[in-house]
């Protein structure tokens, strides 16, 4: 059959958006489920390659459970605030919304083109004001309960885009979006209390489907840990105050390390008597980032607070103190117990700086090394606590703690609460005005959405505040409560705001009244199957967690967890097996692609490429390999005869077929469905011929795959009145999906020798009879002594001989 796939891929997309075939029924009695993917950032280069292989993997669930006759909720829309288009709109001087709708415009054209089912009608965008009203309440609501708040801190400071990073937006020393190194400044920044939800947060794990992967990172990033907050005594007279998940390891601490910008430093200042040194390693300290202070294999460096000691709580022996960049103000305390003899780090500290080193767990050789593997053993040099095991000694050395007032039991976090200021024009405004009688007061809820102003100049101010605070006229205002002069807050928020909350919206986009009505929430939500990329499951998927956890507390949600299911993929690689880039020469653009082979094919491709959830490198000659299949999908037409039915050859691959392509979409085995398919092609073009119910069914299953083909095939064959999309997914029958008789291999020490054909299922005696009973294999046994003789069920049979 002749198929232009330019001319078909068009006319389909076409009529898709006139029927509105994929848009969500408003109908909250039929069975519902929703698929979500992440809403792209809609840059100016459009999208990638990477882009269609997540997009085309749910759209593939999603017609499924379409022909399933559920009523399929599948949005797309806009994550469209961020430093990329401010910077783009400074450069050419034009206004940021120009430069997003442009882009927006270029990247749904692009993902039309390649016919994912998304409900076009539910679309949204973060920039609309219609939208961020919704995102600036949920702020207020926060602010209300007393989980934002304003405070000076040390932050990450991107000297080129001019603004203040999240310590999950610096990678390697440097801002993820421009690569200038950061340096630490002291900004006074709005925050959001998401440690207060820590708790919430890695227990709510336990009622999700999310892979095993994606669940770690999250409780590796909260960081929950058990110990004791230990005060160690100085010589200054105040106290130190550690945590510790190791309180049983004390007899060990050698040494004390504080932060370099520890507030004590400045109050011990006439005591200390090398402060010049130890001001100028702090000064050193402010231009690194967390990240690279915290470096594992960085060199060790530090200064000793001369003329103060830390007491050791447990013997009261003088150790001494020093700052070192290691050891962060914004984490715990600021302040660490050091135990040479059984933590690396602190073990090379200590060599470098010659301070005592001491066994208190037995098992190592700490002249070598530190002897970390001390989760079990014996307690030494432990004064009270010698011969006791680890365990035991942890809640001994606790309890006497506590009886002395020296310490508590304690739960820590990694997590710290979320930097939510931005200096800069295009973001949500936050809706608090400053009084000087009031302090911090809420916009009304009635004044939302608080609009972004036209301003002259993106660019942030040269002391690092937002170019909105040179708008008098729309800072200067009046109190929302007490009526005096106020000034608004300049501060926009972050990019991960609209994307905190945006499924919500999803649910029901054009309500003014609410961001969705508590019926389509109580039908939509949760989010039943939601893939997204590793690289956002510490950063968004977090974020939108607590955003959700909160909602659900204070009853605006029905859910406590957004997302049932949480996937995800891999990235595509260059053909070179590198990370795609531009100055690799090795991105490979989807345009190009889809002129060359269409839509259809591509799908296919990403699809057939590998393991879902793994890395995969472009290879032109497997997509000729697809789009050979399809070629061979196009010959069917000229093979059809009438035929209601399987014929009896093909009955068992049919119904096994289904059953495989069924399961594997539902476990993101797609290649494998994929492969099932070729399978089954191959065995219908050996016979020459195909009947009406096969190609049938055959279009149904390689439907979700390849959406514009199977349709037109089904079109012109007169396969009924009504589209494939509106048709029904295949169910297959169990006792067909199983052959009756198998090949199994016959194997001498583990070598493949023979084949034979044996009766499915057939137990272990009657497969060791037909292997000795096979010729070729008989002559390999003969007179021989057998040693063993394994039987894996309808696989193979193994003589072990000797």
């Amino acid at each position: 059959m002749r198929y232009n796939f330019k001319e078909v891929e068009k006319k389909w997309q076409r009529r898709w958006l006139e029927e509105k075939a994929f848009a969500a029924r408003e109908d909250y009695s039929l069975p519902k489920y929703y698929a979500l993917v992440e809403f792209p950032y809609p840059s100016g280069e459009g999208l990638h390659v990477g882009h269609p292989r997540p997009y085309t993997a749910m759209d593939v669930v999603a017609r499924k459970k379409r022909l399933e006759g559920y009523n399929v909720l599948f949005p797309m829309g806009w994550d469209a605030f961020g430093l990329p288009t401010e910077n783009f709109a400074i450069k050419n001087h034009i206004h940021p919304k120009a430069v997003t709708e442009k882009n927006v415009k270029n990247f749904r054209a692009q993902i039309q083109s390649l016919g994912l089912s998304f409900d076009w009608d539910r679309e949204v965008n973060t920039t609309d004001p219609a939208y961020y009203k919704w995102t600036q309440w949920i702020f207020l609501q926060l602010f209300k309960k007393g989980l934002a708040y304003k405070k000076e801190m040390p932050v990450n400071w991107c000297p080129s885009c001019k603004v203040g990073l999240a310590n999950e937006e610096v990678v390697g020393g440097e801002c993820e979006r421009c690569h200038t190194t950061v340096v630490r400044r002291i900004k006074s920044q709005w925050m959001l209390k998401i440690t207060e939800y820590a708790d919430k947060l890695i227990d709510g794990l336990s009622a999700v489907d999310y892979t095993e992967r994606v669940k770690l990172s999250q409780i590796n990033w909260i960081g929950r840990s058990t110990g004791a907050e230990v005060s160690f005594g100085t010589t200054a007279g105040d106290s130190l105050a550690v945590y510790t998940t190791r309180p049983d390891t004390l007899f060990g601490a050698t040494y004390m390390v504080v932060a370099p910008e520890h507030e004590y430093i400045e109050k011990w200042s006439h005591l200390i008597s090398n402060i010049s040194e130890v001001r100028a390693y702090r000064d050193e300290a402010a231009k690194k980032s967390d990240f690279e202070r915290t470096e594992l294999a960085k060199e060790k460096s530090g200064v000793r607070l001369l003329g103060v000691n830390g007491i050791n709580p447990v013997n009261s022996r003088e150790i001494p103190i020093y700052i070192s960049d290691y050891v962060l103000s914004s984490y715990g305390t600021g302040a660490i117990m050091a135990v040479p003899g059984h933590d690396g780090r602190d073990w090379e500290f200590a060599r470098k700086f010659g301070l005592d080193i001491i066994e208190v767990v037995a098992g190592g050789d700490i002249d070598r090394e530190a002897y970390t593997s001390t989760e079990t053993g014996v307690l030494v040099n432990s004064g009270f606590l010698n011969g006791l095991p680890v365990d035991e000694a942890k809640k001994k050395i606790t309890s006497w703690l506590s009886e002395n007032g020296k310490g508590a039991p304690k739960v820590n976090y990694k997590l710290r609460d979320w930097v939510f200021s931005r200096q800069r024009y295009w973001g949500e405004p936050i809706p608090l005005v400053s009084c000087p009688c009031c302090g911090w007061v809420a916009v009304p809820e009635s004044e939302l959405p608080l609009k972004l102003p036209e301003v002259e100049s993106y660019e942030p101010t040269e002391n690092g505040e937002s170019p909105l605070s040179a708008m008098s006229e729309w800072v200067k205002t009046v109190c929302p409560k007490c009526g005096a002069s106020a000034e608004r807050e300049t501060d926009t928020m972050p990019q991960w705001a609209g994307s905190s909350w945006y499924y919500l919206r999803y649910c029901d986009p054009r309500n003014d009244a609410a961001f969705a009505s508590k019926e389509a929430l109580n039908y939509w939500m949760n989010v039943d199957w939601y893939n997204g990329g590793m690289e956002h499951t510490t950063l968004h998927l977090l974020y939108s967690r607590f955003w959700h956890r909160f909602l659900y507390d204070n009853g605006f949600v029905n859910t406590p967890e957004p997302y049932k299911k949480r996937t995800s993929h891999g990235m595509i690689l260059g053909a070179d097996g590198d990370k795609m880039s531009k100055s690799r020469g090795n991105v490979v653009n989807p345009e190009e692609v889809l002129a060359e082979y269409g839509a259809d094919v591509f799908r296919m491709y990403e699809m057939f490429i590998g393991d879902f959830e793994k890395a995969a490198t472009w290879n032109p000659q497997s997509i000729r390999g697809c789009s050979g299949f399809l070629e061979k999908v196009c010959d069917f037409p000229e093979m059809l005869e009438g035929g209601n039915a399987y014929r009896p050859e093909l009955e068992i691959l049919f119904n096994k077929t289904i059953k495989k392509v069924s399961e594997d979409i539902e476990s993101l085995k797609f290649n494998t469905a994929i492969s099932a398919l070729m399978i089954l092609l191959n065995e219908i073009r050996r016979t020459k011929k195909i009947k009406q119910a096969e190609f049938r069914d055959f279009l149904v299953l390689l439907n979700p795959f390849a959406p514009h083909l199977t349709e037109e095939l089904w079109e012109r064959c007169g396969f009924g009145s009504r589209p494939l999309y509106k048709q029904k997914w295949l169910s297959f029958d169990a006792a067909k999906c199983v052959e009756d008789s198998v090949e199994i291999v016959l194997q001498v020490n583990g070598k493949i020798r023979a084949k034979i054909t044996i009766p499915t299922g057939s137990p272990k005696e009657e497969a060791f009879a037909a292997a000795r009973q096979d010729g070729a294999f008989a002559k390999l046994i003969e007179g021989r002594t057998i040693l063993k003789e394994i039987y894996v069920p309808n696989k193979l049979v193994n003589f072990v001989l000797k």
